[in-house]
C-alpha cells in the first residue's frame, strides 16, 4: 500500500444532475492535493448507491474514475466504506456528491491529517462562508452539543460530508452503520475512543437537485446513534450524569425540611412526601453510583474500547472495593437499625409500632441501600472473576481476539457480517 496516496470516495445516489460537475472538480482538484497535501498520489471512486437515474452512466464517462455500482440501495455509509475496501490510500476520504463541498479543502485537510498527525478531520460546514439551510445548521448545532456533553470532546460538526481519515484508525472505527448515520456515528466513535480528531472549517454550497435527508427522521436517527455511540464506549458518562442530577434534585427538595429541622428540632406532616421523594431520588442516585462503578468494572472485558480510565469512574470503581465498600454496607445496615429500632421494640412489646414516619422512611432507606451494595459487591466479584479468567489483567483484549461486535448499525451478527464483507481492520 502506498502510505502517502489519497483515496477519494464519492458516494451517489441519483445525483445525476451535479455528479458530473463534481468529478471534474475532484480530477482538476488532484494536482494541489498532491502539491500542498503532500501525498504521492489521488484516486477517485464514484460508489452509485442503487441509482435509477444516469448517476453511473455519467460516472462511467471518466476514464480516471473507478465506478462501483449496486443493483439496489445500500446505504450511504455502505456506499463509503465500499469506496475505501475498492481503494488502497492510506488516507481515506469522502465528499459528498451533490456540489456542496469543494474538493480542493482536501489540500488543507490532508496536509493537516499527515502534519499533526490525525486520525479524523473534519470539514465543518458551520462556518462563515457556509450555506447551510437554517434548520439544519440548527439541528447540527443541537447535535454537537449533545455530543459533546456526553463524550467531553467538542466538534462543531458531527454529521460533515466531507473528510480525511487514517485507515489504521478504523480498527477503532468500524463497525460503522450503513445509513445517513454513518458520520455522525463515526464522530461519536472517534471522540469516545480518544482519537486524535481536527476540524477545520470549509465553504459550503446550496446542494445540486432534491436533499435525500429528512430534518425529522433522520435527526432522531442521530441523535440515537450518538446515544448508543456512549452506552457502547462510555456508558459510565450516562450513570454519572443521571447520579448527578438525582443528587441536584434531591438536595433542592431536602433543603428547606432540613433548614426547618435545624430551626425547629421538628418535622411537619407534609413534609412526608418530600421526605418520601428524596428518599427515592437517594436510592435511585446509590443504584447509578453502583452502576458507574459496575461498568468501568466491566469494561475491562471490552476489547472495542480502546484503554482509558476516566477519573471518576476509576475512583468510584476503586472505592467501591473490598474494605471500603464493606465498611459502607455496615454502616448502612447499622443506621438502618438505629432508625427502625424503637420501632421493633414497640411491635414486640405492644404490638404496635408509634415510630415517627421519618424515622421509618430514613431506616428503610439504608436498609435498602445496605442491600443495594450487597448485590453490588456480589456482581463486582462475578465481573472480576469473568476479568481473571481472561488473564487479561485489567486490559481491553487484543485486537486479533475474535468476538460478536456490538454496534450502533444493529445486531453483533450483522455487525460481523458486514465487517467481514467490507474486508478491512477489525
Amino acid at each position: 500500500m502506498d502510505m502517502c496516496r489519497l483515496t477519494i470516495v464519492i458516494p451517489a445516489l441519483n445525483e445525476e444532475g451535479a455528479i458530473g460537475a463534481t468529478i471534474e472538480r475532484c480530477l482538476a482538484a488532484r494536482e494541489g492535493i498532491v502539491r500542498v497535501g503532500g501525498v504521492t498520489d489521488v484516486e477517485l471512486i464514484v460508489v452509485s448507491d442503487g441509482s435509477t437515474d444516469r448517476t453511473a452512466e455519467i460516472a462511467r464517462q471518466y476514464d480516471e474514475v473507478q465506478v462501483i455500482e449496486f443493483e439496489e440501495n445500500q446505504g450511504y455509509g455502505a456506499a463509503i466504506k465500499t469506496g475505501w475496501e475498492a481503494g488502497c490510500g492510506e488516507l481515506l476520504a469522502f465528499l459528498d456528491a451533490d456540489g456542496t463541498c469543494d474538493p480542493r479543502f482536501f489540500e488543507e485537510m490532508t496536509y493537516v491529517a499527515i502534519t499533526q498527525n490525525a486520525d479524523v478531520v473534519l470539514g465543518s460546514r458551520l462556518g462563515p462562508e457556509s450555506k447551510m439551510p437554517r434548520v439544519r445548521r440548527f439541528g447540527n448545532r443541537i447535535y454537537a452539543l449533545g455530543l459533546g456533553f456526553l463524550c467531553g470532546r467538542h466538534v462543531t460538526d458531527t454529521a460533515s460530508g466531507m473528510r480525511v481519515v487514517r485507515r489504521s484508525a478504523l480498527t477503532d472505527l468500524y463497525p460503522l452503520p450503513d445509513g445517513l448515520h454513518f458520520t455522525p456515528s463515526m464522530s461519536a466513535r472517534a471522540l469516545l475512543n480518544n482519537l486524535r480528531v481536527l476540524e477545520l472549517p470549509m465553504r459550503y454550497e446550496e446542494r445540486i437537485g432534491e436533499s435525500k435527508l429528512s430534518v425529522l427522521r433522520d435527526g432522531v436517527l442521530f441523535f440515537k446513534t450518538i446515544f448508543e455511540g456512549v452506552l457502547c464506549y462510555r456508558p459510565e458518562k450516562m450513570f454519572l450524569i443521571g447520579f448527578s442530577i438525582a443528587m441536584l434534585l434531591l438536595l433542592l427538595l431536602a433543603a428547606n425540611p432540613a433548614e426547618f429541622y435545624l430551626r425547629s428540632g421538628r418535622l411537619e406532616d407534609w413534609m412526608i412526601y418530600r421526605f418520601a421523594v428524596c428518599s427515592l431520588l437517594g436510592s435511585f442516585g446509590l443504584m447509578l453510583l453502583l452502576a458507574t462503578g459496575l461498568v468501568n468494572r466491566a469494561a475491562r472485558l471490552s476489547r472495542r474500547r480502546v484503554d482509558a480510565n476516566p477519573f471518576w469512574p476509576a475512583l468510584i470503581s476503586s472505592v467501591l472495593r473490598g474494605p471500603a465498600l464493606l465498611t459502607l454496607l455496615v454502616g448502612s445496615f447499622a443506621a438502618s437499625i438505629g432508625f427502625l429500632w424503637p420501632g421493633i421494640v414497640d411491635l414486640s412489646t405492644t404490638g404496635k409500632v408509634y415510630l415517627h414516619w421519618s424515622r421509618l422512611l430514613a431506616g428503610a432507606f439504608f436498609l435498602f441501600s445496605a442491600l443495594q451494595m450487597s448485590v453490588f459487591a456480589v456482581l463486582m466479584r462475578v465481573v472480576g472473576i469473568w476479568v481473571g479468567e481472561r488473564g487479561i489483567q485489567g486490559r481491553p483484549f487484543p485486537r486479533s481476539v475474535s468476538m460478536p461486535e456490538v454496534g450502533i448499525s444493529g445486531s453483533p451478527q450483522a455487525d460481523d457480517a458486514a465487517t467481514a464483507k467490507s474486508g478491512l481492520p477489525r
